[in-house]
């Protein structure tokens, strides 16, 4: 299986991000699965026309979501990332809690700024 990644250089979003976006998005639907060897920085980086740090600043992003792991010398793979994603979802949900809290805010308002937040990312589908 190889890796389908496109860039577009005049979208308004940076190519690392577009590159970290695309890799998670295969990652979470299974089109790559968990142990999938992904390319290393520089033949990645080459085959998309890109430099090699743009390459490495998605694998970097990927990493600390979880989604990837560097195995050393031996590469970069797909991670057994659910258990990682909910864990950080967990995290940052927490966070926001204790956020909320320490700003005065009701239950009720903090709720409704997390659907407010959520309705902006993933649009008003329910």
């Amino acid at each position: 299986m190889a890796l389908q990644i496109t860039v577009d250089q005049d979208a308004a979003t940076a190519p690392f991000e577009q590159i970290r976006a695309q890799i998670a998005e295969l990652a979470r639907s299974g089109a790559l699965p968990v142990g999938y060897k992904l390319p290393t920085v520089r033949g990645f980086a080459e085959e998309l026309g890109l430099a090699a740090n743009t390459v490495a600043k998605a694998y970097r992003a990927l990493e600390a979501d979880g989604v990837i792991e560097t195995r050393g010398r031996h590469g970069t793979f797909i991670a057994a990332a659910g258990d990682a994603t909910l864990r950080r979802a967990a995290e940052a949900a927490q966070t926001y809690a204790q956020l909320a809290r320490r700003l005065g805010l009701d239950r009720a308002a903090a709720l409704a700024t997390v659907e407010d937040a959520l309705r902006a990312v993933y649009g008003d589908s329910e």
